[in-house]
């Protein structure tokens, strides 16, 4: 497409390359700028037997938590969306159930479904869900780093151009490198709560309808529409 403003995206790999990837293929002039780099975490596993349940929050869990995740392999995995379901089949787990918004919501559904002892494989940094009467034991298996901006970064917020937001964390180091240059650029995020993370001062900001990939992309080319008017 042209005419519009150019999409940035900023999420770690190997999520971006399948991120810019969706948008090639709907037309979109797509750059891959990513803020972050996922490492794993030295862990050991504890004993299966003490949890009735894995929650993963995240596809890194799965895909960086190497050979300790074999150890688990007997435990049920409830997934917070289809890509972290995908990728724990791949590691070798059972999926039990693969949730369609976010982290709070599976965790409601575990819970109502009387699990009582769960095993959070989670990362460095992270958030805690509301569990309840549940018992979650948070357990990191990987880190997502800052790194330095690409080359290009400087240019492309330069002018109009619409960024996705994938995380509470990507949508505040978003908005910090953007600074002032939020009055002309776009932000697409995947929840709520990103949005908030993101702060004000932006051109436009919208909210995917549905915490995935289609739902941004979606947005981001309502967004473009609008400014290539």
């Amino acid at each position: 497409m042209n005419g519009g403003a150019p999409l940035i995206v900023t999420r770690p790999e190997p999520g971006n390359a399948a991120t810019v990837a969706r948008a090639r293929s709907l037309g979109l002039d797509v750059h891959a700028m990513p803020l972050f780099a996922a490492r794993p975490l030295d862990w050991a596993p504890p004993a299966a037997a003490d949890f009735d349940a894995l929650l993963l929050t995240s596809a890194f869990a799965a895909r960086l938590a190497g050979p300790g995740l074999g150890a688990l392999a007997s435990l049920p995995a409830y997934a917070v969306g289809a890509a972290t379901a995908e990728a724990a089949t791949a590691a070798g787990l059972a999926v039990a159930m693969t949730g369609t918004a976010d982290a709070q919501r599976l965790l409601d559904e575990m819970t109502s479904q009387k699990i009582a002892r769960i095993l959070w494989l989670c990362g460095r940094e992270r958030s805690a869900p509301d569990a309840g009467d549940a018992i979650v034991t948070a357990l990191p298996c990987y880190a997502v780093d800052p790194v330095d901006p690409p080359p290009a970064w400087e240019d492309l917020i330069g002018a109009p151009a619409v960024l996705l937001a994938h995380s509470a964390r990507a949508a505040v180091r978003i908005s910090e490198l953007a600074g002032a240059a939020r009055a002309h650029l776009s932000l697409v995020a995947i929840s709520p709560a990103v949005a908030a993370a993101a702060g004000e001062g932006w051109g436009n900001i919208a909210i995917a309808a549905q915490p995935g990939d289609a739902a941004m992309l979606a947005q981001a080319r309502a967004l473009w529409h609008k400014g290539a008017k």
